[in-house]
Formats: C-alpha cells, structure tokens, sequence
C-alpha cells in the first residue's frame, strides 16, 4: 500500500451500497450487490478493525465516530417497519478514532472526534451483510461538506499513515446515483449515459498503464467525464472513491460491475 507508515495487511474497497436499507430487505434489485459482498468479505477474511468513509455524513471539518458503542441512525423514510428494526451492535474504535484524527491534524486538517454521532446506513447495511455477527470494532470518518474532489484525494493520503494492522478501510458510496433515474423511465438513452460514465470510472480506476499523476487529475477533474452530471447531479456518493484512491495511490487489483436497481454500479478493492 501507498506509505510506508500505513500499517500490514490493510485491504481498501469502494462499494456501492445500494438504496437505503433495501439490500437488507431481500430487494431482488440488490441481489448481485448483497452476493458480491458476501463474496468480498470472505476473501478478505476479517480485519482487526473498520474504517468507513460514507456519503451520508458530511461535515465541515473532517469528523470522526469516538463512541465506544455508536448507535444506528435510520436516516431514510418510508420503507417498512422493519427497515427501522435493523440492528448492528458492532463496538466502536476509541484508539482508531484518535489516530485517524491525529495522522489528519499532521497532514494540516482541522478534525474532530464526535463522541456521539452513531453510524448510518452507509455502514451498517453493508457491513451487516459482510460481517453479520458484529464483533469487528468500526470507525467512521466524515466526508468534507465542500465537496472538493481535491481536498477529499487528500484526506485518503493522510489516511496513508495509519498505523493499524490488518484494517479495513471502506468507502460507502454509489459509482451511479441519481436519484430521478433511479425510479423514472429506463429508457435507451438512459442505459448509454450510465454505461459511458461506468466504463470511463471503471478505466480510470482500473487501468495500470495509466500514470498515477494522470489518474488523480482524472478523479479530480471527474465531472468533465461522459455524463457525468447525469449519474451525479451531486457528488457526494462518488467522494468516498477519492478518499479510497489517495489512500491507495494505485490502480485497484480488482472490481466488478453490477446491477443494482436496474442500474449499472461498480466496485473497487485494493
């Protein structure tokens, strides 16, 4: 992995996580997302600890979970009863939380610990399929409310110098999301806008012939890309990629491209 000080056996994974609790709902629109997770999780085996970048937090400073035992935020509405009964009593990572907190403040971040704030369901849905029993402790880190591609391929770099062993780092967004979309008409035109950014995200992302320096300004210029502002009126589900790129620094070593919703999505691991 990228930096020398990060430590041994830290695994990172971009994952699309789907529509709210769905994938937990036994939605047939998320079933190849729930088996490829699965899947992921087994050959990754478990890790020491958890480190989750979602898109469904952000603040304006980097900010991070410090609770011992967070509790679950139901940050969606209208589903069934049983979308608010979900849970997922994973422990926190006081010492992780601190260290991601101090590794930031040493790259020139402000950040802050939120002894508080428990985990959405860009956490624990996907996590609950992954690691169902809970006993792995997790962490989770803010996105920048600036939404500033640059500053966010910066925080994966000062996330370099961790010092952890055997961690997780995951980054919880949707490679496809616009909402609209989602529940319009799925039309031709549709179909071609969301296959062209796929394929351009998938080459950026994956391609090992491509410079480092070139991949960055790709992710940081990442709305000249085709249709871009088609698959994301707004950005923040794609950010959690550039928190996983500048950890990385490096094409990923595999991904896979999936139906979700009707849509085409894509995931990374390093």
């Amino acid at each position: 992995m990228s930096g020398a000080a990060m430590g041994t056996k830290t695994r990172i994974l971009f994952l699309s996580h789907g529509g709210g609790p769905l994938p937990l709902l036994g939605d047939p629109g998320h079933a190849e997302l729930v088996e490829h997770l699965k899947k992921t999780a087994a050959k990754i085996g478990n890790p020491s600890a958890i480190l989750v970048i979602s898109a469904h937090w952000e603040a304006a400073i980097p900010t991070i979970t410090a609770a011992r035992q967070p509790p679950l935020i139901y940050d969606y509405y209208g589903f069934p009863k049983a979308a608010y009964e979900i849970q997922y009593s994973c422990p926190g990572e006081p010492s992780l939380a601190a260290q991601t907190q101090q590794v930031l403040l040493d790259s020139r971040f402000q950040a802050e610990l939120d002894p508080e704030r428990g985990f959405d369901h860009g956490v624990y849905v996907p996590l609950k399929i992954m690691y169902p029993q809970a006993d792995i402790p997790c962490v989770q880190l803010s996105l920048l409310s600036s939404l500033d591609p640059e500053k966010h391929l910066r925080l994966g770099k000062a996330l370099a110098n961790l010092k952890y062993d055997n961690l997780l780092v995951i980054g919880s967004g949707f490679s496809f999301h616009n909402m609209q979309a989602f529940f319009g008409e799925d039309n031709a035109q549709n179909k071609v806008m969301n296959q062209q950014f796929e394929e351009w995200l998938i080459s950026t992302c994956s391609d090992t012939t491509i410079e480092e320096e070139e991949r960055a300004k790709r992710l940081r210029n990442w709305a000249q890309a085709p249709f871009a502002r088609f698959c994301h009126p707004r950005e923040e589900h794609l950010l959690p990629l550039h928190v996983c790129y500048g950890l990385a620094n490096r094409a990923c070593e595999e991904y896979a491209e999936l139906n979700i919703i009707g849509k085409r999505a894509s995931v990374y691991l390093w």
